[in-house]
C-alpha cells in the first residue's frame, strides 16, 4: 500500500510542477508535456519503437505499439543515440535506448483539430546528431502567427554503426540501412498516433538537412512513400547525395569496429560478429563506436546498396531515375553556395594527391577502374587549380591562410555530393511531372574562409536567427514562411506572412531557383558551373551515385 502511496505522490508531483493543460491521451496513457512559449506545447522523449539493445541490436526497429496505461513524463527531450563526441570533445547525454519522438503542437488549437505536420530529420554524416539540437517552438510560434497552423515533429535515429552496419554479414543479415528504417518507423508512429494530438496524419511533409535529406531523398525512391508523407523538403541533400556501395565494400572497417568491443575481438572477420555484438554491453558498444568514425570525402558508415525483395536502395539512384522508379510527391531542393567548404581537406594536395584520393573513394569502379580513372582526370581539369574560381566562391585568389588546394577541393567536394545530385534528382523529377521547388541559399555568412557553407540556413528555417542580426530576421521571416506555406498547401506561395516573391516551379523548361538572401531574394538560372555539373550528371554512375 505505501508503495502505491509513493507513486501517486510523484505522479501529483509531476502534475504540479506542469501546466496541467500539456497533456494528450494516448492509447491508455495520459501524457503530461509542458508550454514552452505562450503558443506552443511540448511533448517529448516519447518511445516510438522498442530499444534496440540485446536481441534487437542490429535489427530493424520493432515499432511500439502503445504506453502503459499510466502517466507519462513527456516533459523532456530523451537522450541521443550512441555517438563520438564532437570535435571539442563534447558528447550529448546518451543511451542505446535512444528511439525517441518529440511533437510541438499550437496550445490554443484543440486536440480534434487536424493540422498539418513537418516531420524532421537531423543530420551529422549518418555519425552524429539529435533531435535535441532542433528546436521546434519558433517555427510552430510562427505557423499559428501567419494563421496556418501546424505541428512540428522530430525524432532520434540509430547512427554509425549500430545505424549503418556495413561488411559481407550485413549483406548477408540484409541487417542494412537501419537508421533508414528507423525513420520510417517513427513515421509509422506518426500515422497511428498524430491524431492524438490534433495533427493529419494524412497532411505530412517529411524534411531534414544533410544526412537527414539524404535518407528523406532515399524514401522518395519508394514509389509507395505516399502512404507515409505527402510532400517533401531536402536541404543540402538528394536521393543520390551519397556514393551508393554495397555494405561487403566496408568489410575492413566492420572488422576493425568489432575488433575494439573486447569480448568480440575474437571473432573479427567471421559471421559471428551480430551474435556476438548482441550480447556485449552497453559501455564496450559504445566505446568502440567512438574509436570507430573516421573522416573521409564519403562516409563509411552511411547508406548501402539494397537490392533484395523491399530494399530501401534497390539500385544505383541515376538508374532508378532513368527508370522513373520513384514517388511522384511535391518537394523543396536546394543548396548553399558553398557546401563543401566544411568538408575540404586543410593540407596541400598535388594533382596526383587529390586523383589518388577520388579513385579511392570511388573504387572499386561501378563500371570500369579505366572509365574512373578517365573522370577522375578530366575533374582535374574542370576544376583547375585556381583560386579565383574555387570555393568560397567570389572571393578571388583570397587564400585565407590556406593551401590553394582548399578552395580545390571545396568545388569539387560540394559539386559531387551536393549541387550535381540536386539538379540531376529536379530534372528527373520535373521530367516525370512532379512539382517541386529549388533554392539557392546565399545570405552571407560571419567566418570569410567557409563561405555561404553547409548547414548554414538551419538557424533561418528555424526562425533562430540571432537578435542582433536583422538581415538575418529579415531572410529567416521569408524562409520560414515558404517552407511553412508548402507544408501547408504544398505550395510555398500562399500569400500569407511576410511579403516574399512568387517562388515559380522548377520545370523541364523553366530550370530556375529562388535566390534566399536578404535584400536579394530573386529567380536565377539553375546554370552555374554548367560543364561541370553536367559531366558530374553524365558521369553519375561512374561515382556510385
Amino acid at each position: 500500500m505505501m508503495a502505491v502511496f509513493k507513486v501517486l505522490c510523484s505522479l501529483l508531483g509531476l502534475l504540479t510542477v506542469v501546466d496541467a493543460h500539456a497533456q494528450v491521451q494516448l492509447g491508455k496513457a495520459t501524457l503530461v508535456g509542458r508550454d514552452v512559449s505562450d503558443t506552443v506545447q511540448f511533448f517529448g522523449a516519447i518511445p516510438f519503437a522498442d530499444p534496440p539493445l540485446g536481441q534487437l541490436r542490429l535489427k530493424p526497429p520493432v515499432l511500439k505499439t502503445r504506453l502503459p496505461p499510466a502517466v507519462f513524463n513527456a516533459t523532456a527531450y530523451g537522450k541521443a543515440c550512441i555517438q563520438p563526441p564532437d570535435e571539442e570533445g563534447v558528447s550529448p547525454p546518451q543511451s542505446e535506448d535512444c528511439l525517441f519522438i518529440n511533437v510541438y503542437r499550437p496550445s490554443s488549437v484543440p486536440l480534434t483539430r487536424k493540422l498539418p505536420i513537418l516531420f524532421w530529420t537531423y543530420g551529422g554524416s549518418f555519425t552524429t546528431g539529435s533531435s535535441t539540437i532542433f528546436d521546434g517552438k519558433d517555427l510552430v510560434a510562427r505557423s499559428i502567427k501567419r494563421g496556418t497552423p501546424m505541428i512540428y515533429v522530430n525524432f532520434n535515429y540509430r547512427l554509425g554503426p549500430l545505424g549503418f552496419p556495413q561488411g559481407q554479414e550485413a549483406d548477408d543479415k540484409r541487417a542494412l540501412n537501419l537508421g533508414i528504417l528507423d525513420q520510417i518507423a517513427a513515421l509509422e508512429w506518426v500515422q497511428a498516433n498524430i491524431h492524438a494530438f490534433g495533427g493529419d496524419e494524412d497532411k505530412v511533409t517529411i524534411s531534414g538537412e544533410s544526412a537527414g535529406a539524404i535518407m528523406t531523398g532515399v524514401l522518395f525512391l519508394n514509389p509507395h512513400l505516399g502512404r507515409l508523407a505527402r510532400a517533401g523538403i531536402l536541404e543540402s541533400g538528394s536521393p543520390n547525395g551519397i556514393a551508393a556501395n554495397p555494405a561487403s565494400r566496408n568489410e575492413a572497417a566492420w572488422k576493425s569496429f568489432v575488433e575494439k568491443v573486447p569480448s568480440c575481438a575474437g571473432v573479427a572477420g567471421t559471421a559471428e560478429t551480430f551474435s556476438c555484438l548482441k550480447n556485449a554491453t552497453t559501455d564496450d558498444i559504445a566505446a568502440a563506436v567512438h574509436q570507430s568514425i573516421s573522416q573521409s570525402l564519403s562516409p563509411v558508415w552511411a547508406p548501402t546498396l539494397d537490392p533484395g525483395r523491399g530494399g530501401l536502395i534497390p539500385d544505383y539512384p541515376s538508374r532508378l531515375y532513368e527508370k522513373g522508379y520513384f514517388s511522384r510527391l511535391p518537394f523543396i531542393a536546394g543548396t548553399n553556395t558553398d557546401e563543401g567548404t566544411l568538408f575540404s581537406i586543410q593540407q596541400p594536395l598535388t594533382d596526383e594527391l587529390l586523383k589518388g584520393i577520388l579513385i579511392s573513394e570511388y573504387s572499386p569502379a561501378a563500371t570500369s577502374i579505366a572509365e574512373l580513372t578517365s573522370v577522375a582526370d578530366t575533374l582535374l581539369k574542370l576544376y583547375p587549380a585556381d583560386p579565383t574560381v574555387g570555393s568560397p566562391y567570389g572571393t578571388g585568389d583570397e587564400l585565407f591562410g590556406l593551401p590553394a588546394s582548399y578552395k580545390r577541393v571545396a568545388s569539387v567536394v560540394g559539386d559531387v555530393n551536393f549541387d550535381a545530385p540536386r539538379r540531376q534528382w529536379a530534372r528527373a523529377a520535373a521530367k516525370a511531372g512532379v512539382k517541386s521547388y529549388g533554392y539557392h541559399f546565399t545570405q552571407p555568412q560571419p567566418v570569410p574562409a567557409l563561405g555561404v557553407y553547409h548547414s548554414a540556413e538551419i538557424v533561418y528555417v528555424y526562425a533562430q536567427p540571432p537578435p542582433t542580426d536583422p538581415t538575418g530576421q529579415t531572410i529567416s521571416s521569408i524562409i520560414a514562411d515558404y517552407w511553412i506555406s508548402f507544408t501547408v498547401s504544398l505550395n510555398p506561395n500562399d500569400g500569407k506572412g511576410v511579403k516574399r516573391p512568387n517562388w515559380p516551379q522548377y520545370t523541364t523548361t523553366n530550370q530556375v531557383l529562388l535566390q534566399l538572401e536578404a535584400g536579394n531574394t530573386t529567380t536565377v538560372k539553375d546554370d552555374f558551373r554548367k560543364d561541370q555539373i553536367d559531366f558530374l550528371i553524365k558521369n553519375s554512375l561512374v561515382l556510385r551515385r
